[in-house]
Parts: structure tokens; C-alpha cells; sequence
């Protein structure tokens, strides 16, 4: 029982492949579905990514079992999360692929409807957002940006945006 908990039963360069591609391939999905999503995670979207995790756990092991297989897959997923974070530190390029780029939803107080549509967004959406930071119309916002982040950064209408450094 004990043998079967240190010895490999699938190679470790394939469960180190498996690791990396599975890591990618999530990593792309979540990017696709958006900035919204991942800032502001509903309930589908938290069982998704529980239901994600789940699936794609025989993917990265491929049937391998061992104690030692888990760890070199966790060891793959840590190196794989911080080789992305230095790369989007370091490039612009790796920067946008990854975490993605803001986009303008407001300006002069007025709705960026091709932008809303861009990050599948409806006025109400906007409108919750605004209220949260204690906007309640949009004529009061000089621009509101989505952050690669899932925020949203506003400016109101006669406010200077502080410049940070």
C-alpha cells in the first residue's frame, strides 16, 4: 500500500505536460469568459470553476494515484502561477495575453454601448456597479473604466483622476 503512495504510476515528465497544458487551458477559458466574471463571481460562475477544478483532475493525474504524482502536479501548478505572474510583471505582451487590458464603458457621461457589448455587459450590470461606489446616475461619471480586473474605476464628472505611481 505504502509503494503505491511514493512510486509513480504514470511518468513524471507526462504528469508534468499534463499539469502545464491543463494550467494553460484553464487559464485561456477563464480569459475568454471574461474580465466580469472573475471580479465579480456569481453563483454559476463559483460552481463552474468548482466543477472545473473537479473535471480536469483526471486530466493532470491520468490515472496516477501516487502521493508523490499529486505533488509534482501541485509543484507544476505553483511554478506554472508564478512563471505567468513574472511574465505579466515583466511584458506587456504577457500582461495582456494573461490578465487582459481595461476598457472604457463610460465617457463624458455617456455609455460605450460597443465596449458593454465587448464585455457582455447590459445597462443594469453598469448601473449596480455605479450604485456600489455611491454613483446613482451616469451623466455624473467622466469615465468609467473596467479593469483587467473585474473593477471598475470611475472619474466623476469635475474630479480630477489621481495619478498614481
Amino acid at each position: 500500500m505504502m509503494q503505491n503512495l511514493l512510486h509513480f504510476e504514470v511518468p513524471a515528465i507526462a504528469l508534468v505536460i499534463r499539469g502545464f497544458v491543463v494550467f494553460i487551458s484553464v487559464l485561456i477559458l477563464l480569459r475568454i469568459s471574461g474580465k466580469k466574471q472573475i471580479g465579480q463571481m456569481g453563483a454559476t460562475e463559483f460552481v463552474a470553476i468548482l466543477l472545473i477544478s473537479n473535471a480536469v483532475q483526471n486530466s493532470m493525474n491520468g490515472g496516477d494515484n501516487s502521493l508523490v504524482g499529486g505533488l509534482l502536479i501541485a509543484v507544476t501548478l505553483i511554478v506554472m502561477s508564478t512563471l505567468i505572474s513574472y511574465l505579466t510583471y515583466r511584458s506587456n505582451f504577457f500582461s495582456s495575453i494573461f490578465e487582459g487590458t481595461p476598457t472604457l464603458l463610460v465617457h463624458h457621461g455617456k455609455l460605450i454601448r460597443k465596449n458593454m457589448i465587448k464585455e457582455r455587459m447590459n445597462v443594469n450590470e453598469i448601473k449596480v456597479l455605479l450604485r456600489k461606489q455611491g454613483i446613482h446616475h451616469i451623466h455624473e461619471i467622466e469615465t468609467a473604466i473596467l479593469e483587467s480586473d473585474g473593477t471598475l474605476s470611475l472619474v466623476k464628472v469635475n474630479e480630477q483622476p489621481i495619478e498614481t505611481v
